[in-house]
């Protein structure tokens, strides 16, 4: 190998090298700054099969799953027992008692318009 093609190999092997892997670094923390990480407190998207509301499953800390409508409600206005609370790892709690100033979620259960009327204290869970 004359001295010619020996310097032109290492300067493609210094092109190719580190620049490369600092390229490919840096394209990979752009694309995965541009990909939304899904938020666990979301939960799994979902459409009610009766009256076709777009709700969200969650696991209940019972291992079970639950429907609940997307948003929140003043505690004041739901009942005992029907107040839901959705933790940083998209597990439902219910609340129980709640201070009335503050906010919680419904299940699509207790509020869904083609349910048909359910016993007093029939399970909401699955």
């Amino acid at each position: 190998m004359n001295t010619n093609t020996h310097e032109r190999d290492q300067v493609r092997r210094s092109e190719n090298g580190p620049f490369l892997l600092a390229q490919v670094l840096a394209d990979t923390l752009v694309t995965i700054g541009r990909q939304r990480q899904p938020d666990a407190r979301e939960g799994r998207p979902a459409v009610c099969r009766r009256c076709g509301e777009a709700a969200y499953w969650h696991r209940t800390v019972h291992g079970r799953w639950i429907l609940i409508q997307p948003g929140e409600a003043p505690c004041h206005l739901v009942p005992e027992g029907k107040r839901w609370r959705i933790a940083g790892d998209g597990t439902a709690l219910n609340l129980g008692r709640a201070i009335p100033s503050d906010t919680c979620r419904v299940s699509h259960f207790d509020v869904c318009a083609q349910a048909a009327a359910s016993p007093a204290g029939a399970a909401t869970a699955l």
